[in-house]
């Protein structure tokens, strides 16, 4: 989250939260923190806040009724009562609590905040915000003793590394809010109980996330099923994982019949293609509309990840930026290997 710095930590409580399948504790505080010192309040709001995307949007959603969301009842009564604060902060760690049953959940403090002034779209908004630390990192300190200077280790939080969180802006309560979400220590989807069970959103279906996700979903095409299903070189296969970003780069809208007629081009890669797309669109329960404005911010991001490289072996790596027409591959009958021929006018 960018321009933070004028963010105001008006409040914020400390529980600790573990998993009781483990026979670990729910243990409570009964008061907010102090927050005198200047420099621990803005290191708190630098680890609350600067892990987050503001594009990446969600909103609180039931399967019934909105209001039967607990997330989205404890924030309405805290953003209605300021009074609340402490007494709503309890009943979020019960609820995770009971949510932190799952094999592979951790233990951690359960923080949660009241801020003032954080920055939407143009506007300084009231939000909530739910964080949960479950990875500590060790560090040395150095302490006198004596005449000397001695060195222990001790284990703490990485302030530039939040494992869980949410913000909830008070924004759009109608729609669900307006939340964004952080949830490093689930990359490998073991466990859905941060989103799913405990805070039960769905993103936004705007122009970020249909970027986002489109693109997410090309990349894993084109890498992974585009050379399974077809004999092709990885220089072909790396060409199409650049000209579909080159396409989101370079136009406003995406149209699924012209993206699949300009980047795919062959007919029996386009019906793969689209098979693909709907079992992958099936399996996450979401479904992206054949047209829709593209994002620049989610574009950006995922360029991050479509990089042209190709890995030769463990003793080489290329990397393509653009003339595939300069790239010859080979195969050498004498050595019995394969081999890329690179045409260049200078070296730089």
């Amino acid at each position: 989250m960018t321009a933070i710095e004028n963010v105001e930590l008006r409040s914020v409580i400390v529980h600790q939260v573990g998993n009781p399948t483990r026979g670990e504790q729910l243990v409570l505080s009964e008061a907010p923190l102090t927050l005198n010192d200047t420099l621990v309040r803005e290191m708190l709001t630098k680890y609350f806040l600067g892990n987050f995307n503001e594009n990446e949007r969600y909103h609180f959603t039931h399967v019934s009724d909105l209001e039967l969301n607990e997330l989205y009842a404890y924030a309405g009564r805290i953003f209605e009562d300021k009074k609340s604060f402490t007494e709503v902060s309890v009943d979020i760690a019960q609820f995770l609590f009971s949510k932190s049953t799952h094999v592979k959940v951790k233990q951690g403090e359960l923080y949660v905040a009241h801020f003032g002034e954080v920055p939407l779209d143009g506007e300084f908004v009231e939000a909530i915000g739910i964080f949960k630390s479950e990875s500590k990192q060790p560090f040395l300190k150095v302490f006198p003793h004596g005449d000397n200077l001695e060195v222990t280790s001790e284990e703490g939080v990485n302030i530039n590394k939040l494992d869980k969180g949410c913000v909830i802006y008070n924004r759009q309560r109608p729609e669900g809010y307006v939340v964004c979400v952080v949830d490093i220590t689930n990359k490998q989807n073991d466990t859905h109980y941060w989103i799913d069970e405990f805070l039960q959103v769905t993103p936004y279906s705007d122009a970020y996330h249909q970027t986002d996700k489109l693109l997410g979903f090309c990349k894993q095409f084109f890498t992974q099923e585009y050379p399974d299903k077809f004999e092709v070189a990885k220089s072909e296969q790396l060409e199409l994982v650049e000209r579909s970003m080159d396409y989101f780069k370079t136009n406003e809208q995406f149209d699924l019949q012209e993206f699949t007629k300009d980047v795919i081009v062959h007919e029996e890669v386009i019906d793969t293609f689209m098979a693909y797309k709907e079992n992958y669109e099936k399996s996450r329960e979401f479904e992206t509309p054949e047209s829709f404005d593209i994002n620049l911010a989610a574009v950006k991001k995922q360029a991050k990840s479509f990089k042209s490289i190709l890995k030769l072996d463990k003793n080489f790596h290329i990397y393509i930026h653009a003339r595939r027409d300069l790239l010859e591959k080979g195969f050498d009958d004498m050595s019995g290997k394969h081999y890329y021929k690179l045409y260049y006018d200078e070296e730089s």
